[in-house]
């Protein structure tokens, strides 16, 4: 199927599953992708149910069209944004509550296949890395105009990176030579050779380059107090960075995962974790894609 060479779905019916969908409840799956999550959730809603899908790339909108056709235009709203306006978009179609929402951070795979879009060190292409290719600046502009002090900082706190001060010093003085414009230019400026550092050098620039904590954190605030009670949290993960602040914002209700007690010292949460332990692929999913093999699942509910 063209959806799933597009981008192949993680832990798709346990995420899914999580929601415990009603089938006339209202949902929001805020990162379409290639639109595997949010099929499942159609296919489980009836007449009266509600599905909102998010994506902030025109790939994704394509790709839905041309795969969906206007079959189900009845009960599915897409929304071409960021996710991170999830509680302006809900008031614009009158939304006051919903019953779960579903994300799958991180990148899909299509964007690491596609040699245009600079997300992947494997093509010489523009470091570009934009989620949304309309507006923002590029992976490019931050190589070329950051200073070495925020460069060092994207480096150590997006790509965890002990000597980030290093790392942005190299590309200081490469770009004092050579404006760094594509991939394999940021890769030669660095001057890492092993691919799992290289992975973490894109991961921090993507993360720089879309604003993805900020995002993060603004979308789970608006869900927790968009969700209905009883009403459910369902989020994969695929970093530390992003596991932290989804386990904080059920755990605790903030992202900083600061503990509010009552008078007798029980924590008040808006939400409470289905389990305690995450959710994670099994050997057969990861064989099948190994994508996921990094991925966490985990929910929360609305109390």
């Amino acid at each position: 199927m063209i959806c799933q060479r597009y981008h192949i779905p993680v832990l798709l019916t346990e995420s899914v599953d999580g929601l415990d969908i009603k089938p006339g409840g209202t949902y929001v799956d805020v990162t379409l992708g290639g639109g595997g999550h949010s099929r499942e959730i159609l296919r489980r809603l009836n007449g009266t149910g509600h599905l909102f899908s998010f994506d902030q790339d025109e790939d994704a909108e394509k790709n839905w069209t041309d795969t969906q056709g206007e079959a189900l235009t009845d009960n599915f709203t897409f929304i071409r944004s960021n996710f991170r306006y999830l509680k302006n978009w809900m008031r614009y179609y009158g939304v006051k509550h919903i019953d779960g929402l579903l994300a799958d951070l991180g990148v899909s795979s299509h964007h690491f296949d596609d040699d245009q879009r600079g997300f992947s060190f494997r093509f010489d292409t523009p470091l570009d890395m934009r989620m949304n290719k309309r507006a923002g600046k590029t992976a490019a502009d931050i190589a070329n105009n950051y200073d070495e002090e925020k460069l060092a900082d994207i480096l150590y706190l997006y790509g965890e990176f002990k000597n980030s001060r290093k790392i942005a010093s190299s590309i200081i003085k490469a770009r004092s030579e050579k404006e760094i414009l594509t991939t394999q230019d940021l890769v030669q400026a660095t001057r890492i050779k092993e691919k799992k550092d290289l992975a973490r050098l894109f991961q921090a620039f993507r993360i720089e380059v879309n604003q993805e904590m900020d995002a993060l954190k603004e979308m789970l605030l608006s869900a927790t107090e968009l969700l209905s009670t009883n009403g459910r949290l369902s989020i994969i993960t695929y970093h530390s960075l992003e596991d932290r602040i989804v386990k904080n914002i059920i755990k605790t209700g903030n992202v900083e995962g600061k503990k509010k007690e009552d008078i007798f010292g029980r924590v008040e949460a808006p939400l409470r974790p289905l389990s305690n332990k995450v959710i994670t692929p099994d050997d057969n999913e990861i064989q099948d894609n190994p994508r996921s093999r990094s991925a966490k699942l985990r929910i929360g509910i609305k109390q």
